[in-house]
């Protein structure tokens, strides 16, 4: 069963800082194989993988689909300008407004509306990433 997930690195995130780019980054993806198997073999090199959010159900999600589809509304760190990720894709850039405008719209939709401002955690994050790949698919 295909499980799409949202993973971040404490290491990654401290990197991604000190290059420029934000400490909210995440990596989005669709695998078959058990998650912690997944998570425990890292990516890029970066340890302290960590899952933030998963969808069980994810059947007919293809990774480089999926990665695809959001990378075309989120904006996706390039593989190739950065020596120490090069060649992995699926590592979002997500901005706290990014999020905070999908949370404000999912609640007025919802018909809630709390004032004051959102406070903004990991999961928000990876709820964000999972509205648009779903979406996207």
């Amino acid at each position: 069963m295909a499980v799409l997930f949202v993973a971040r690195s404490a290491e990654l995130c401290d990197w991604a800082s000190d290059v420029g780019l934000s400490k909210h980054v995440y990596k989005l993806g669709v695998t078959e194989a058990p998650i912690k198997d997944v998570l425990a073999a890292g990516w890029c090199g970066f340890g302290g993988w960590s899952l933030v959010k998963k969808l069980e159900k994810a059947e007919g999600l293809d990774n480089d689909s999926v990665i695809e589809g959001v990378a075309a509304r989120v904006k996706m760190v390039d593989p190739n300008l950065y020596p120490r990720i090069r060649g992995e894709t699926g590592i979002f850039k997500v901005t706290p407004a990014q999020v905070e405008n999908h949370i404000v719209l999912t609640q007025a939709l919802a018909g809630n509306q709390e004032s004051g401002p959102v406070k903004l955690k990991h999961p928000d994050f990876a709820d964000y990433l999972i509205h648009n790949a779903l979406r996207a698919s």
